[in-house]
């Protein structure tokens, strides 16, 4: 059965949007200074800069989606970098397909 965080991160589009960016990062951001696209993720700057929305902002998403188990977060220095967890989204998709 879905989780409640889960069903809450999967309702929004800007959150859809995030998930849809991480998968392919190297395609949706610019090279950062610190950590690796790929290896470490996307600085949750970038991802607010992209979205056109506040820091704050971004982060509640980035949270929301963390929450549900859907991203993970990763201190480098004073930044929060965020990827996909491929093993999660992909059991998330298994009990979507089995609810139905």
């Amino acid at each position: 059965m879905l989780s409640l965080d889960v069903v809450k991160a999967l309702g929004n589009e800007r959150r859809l949007q995030i998930l849809h960016w991480l998968k392919a990062p190297r395609s949706h951001f610019p090279r950062q200074v610190d950590g690796d696209l790929v290896r470490d993720g996307v600085c949750g700057v970038l991802i607010a800069d992209k979205l056109g929305i506040s820091q704050p902002t971004a982060s509640e998403h980035l949270k929301i989606l963390s929450r549900a188990g859907l991203v993970r977060g990763k201190r480098i220095k004073q930044w929060t970098f965020y990827r996909r967890d491929e093993r999660r989204i992909a059991e998330v998709k298994r009990e979507l397909r089995s609810a139905w």
